[in-house]
């Protein structure tokens, strides 16, 4: 079944979406790291050891698997209760994702989702967009100009004003190649409506908050001048854009 950006595919307790240029050539095993052979590589920042950087022809692509953090990990790494595959965390990501690459926002497209349920809970996975040679902001702090620090700000303000909340904005999860600035792992990302005219929204107050907090935690020192420069600059551009 097709619809907009995206074509679902059902057999038996596997729901996948799939980008539509990808639907004639889907493999539910694309999902499986194994599949790939060694044209998957382990991803080796973040992710929990559940994400690969796959080859597939021409196409750069990661494949996420859906880990849990925090506690709750020990008892249940992978596993989530199942209240439909429209609102499992693999399909809500891929779905944010289309509408704001499909309005040109810089984020990764995304390839494909899968859910696998048993019974009452569910496992997922996720095919996206791989940007080639850009690196997170929180490897190349020190060596960064203002202007790129610019870009971010404005960056992260562009989308701001379109209402879409980062679950997790840190500064790995920012992504640089030359001036151009990325977003990644729109995990738990949600779209307001209205929100352009609401800048002092507290979500976006808390946005930015992480944001500073993930920077200064990676930072080769508290007192960085480059970084306090940069930060600096990143909140007039935010600000004034």
């Amino acid at each position: 079944m097709s619809s907009g950006g995206e074509v679902s595919i059902q057999s038996g307790d596997v729901t996948a979406l799939v980008a539509p240029e990808y639907a004639d050539v889907f493999d539910p095993g694309w999902f499986d790291p194994e599949f790939w052979q060694d044209k998957a590589t382990p991803v080796s920042v973040g992710g929990r050891g559940s994400a690969w950087f796959v080859e597939h022809g021409q196409n750069a692509w990661v494949l996420r698997h859906y880990r849990r953090g925090g506690l709750v990990a020990r008892i249940v790494s992978s596993n989530y209760l199942y209240f439909g595959a429209s609102r499992s965390r693999p399909f809500r990501e891929f779905r944010v994702l289309s509408k704001l690459s499909s309005s040109g926002f810089p984020v990764p497209k995304p390839i494909g989702a899968i859910v696998n349920r048993a019974g009452l809970s569910y496992t997922g996975a996720i095919i996206i967009e791989r940007f080639i040679n850009a690196r997170p902001l929180g490897d190349c702090l020190d060596s960064l100009d203002s202007q790129v620090w610019r870009e971010i700000g404005r960056s992260v303000r562009s989308f701001h004003d379109a209402g879409v909340y980062h679950a997790d904005l840190n500064c790995f999860n920012v992504l640089l190649r030359g001036s151009e600035v990325f977003l990644i792992d729109f995990d738990k990302a949600r779209i307001f409506s209205g929100a352009r005219n609401s800048s002092a929204a507290k979500w976006k107050i808390r946005n930015l908050e992480r944001l500073k907090r993930s920077i200064y935690k990676v930072s080769v020192s508290d007192t960085n001048l480059n970084v306090e420069h940069g930060w600096a600059a990143l909140l007039d551009a935010y600000n004034l854009f």
